[in-house]
């Protein structure tokens, strides 16, 4: 089950990355702060 949680907490540091990254082009603030929680969200769930 551990590696599951790590599994989900590295896909969700992954997809706030990629959504980060993305956005760097159009800079629009409701997106990149859905990409900052996400990015967070993985990292919390890594350190549960």
């Amino acid at each position: 089950m551990k590696i599951l949680k790590k599994a989900f907490g590295i896909c969700c540091i992954g997809l706030g990355v990629g959504i980060l990254l993305v956005l760097l082009l159009p800079v629009t603030g409701w997106l990149f702060l859905v990409g900052v929680a996400i990015t967070s969200m993985g990292f919390a769930w890594l350190a549960c």
